[in-house]
């Protein structure tokens, strides 16, 4: 099961965590990953290199992190589109994505 982590701090979204794996095909046939890969990675993209937004960003295998080292309303809008595209993915596949949110965004990196 993937899992996505959405920070908050002072009811604003600081980041997220993206982990696992969907199980829903084979690897490199898994539709619902790639989904969920590419959406990730467009918003973690769009946040550092599009806006310029500071934030700290972990990617390897299975994992990516990205927490904003500061306030950016255009981060944060890039997150809420993040948290409504996979909330909806995880309506269509919710044995194979699991979405949470809350916790401190300091904890993420």
């Amino acid at each position: 099961m993937i899992k996505v982590r959405f920070s908050v701090k002072n009811n604003r979204m600081t980041g997220f965590e993206v982990s696992g794996h969907a199980s829903f095909a084979p690897y490199g046939k898994d539709i619902v990953c790639a989904a969920v890969s590419s959406a990730a990675i467009m918003a973690a993209d769009t946040i550092t290199d599009v806006i310029g937004a500071k934030a700290n960003v972990l990617c390897k295998d299975g994992l990516l992190k990205l927490h904003l080292e500061e306030e950016n309303e255009e981060a944060s809008a890039v997150l809420r589109g993040l948290r409504l595209h996979l909330r909806e993915l995880s309506k269509q596949y919710p044995q194979n994505i699991r979405i949470i949110y809350g916790g401190n965004a300091e904890c993420l990196i």
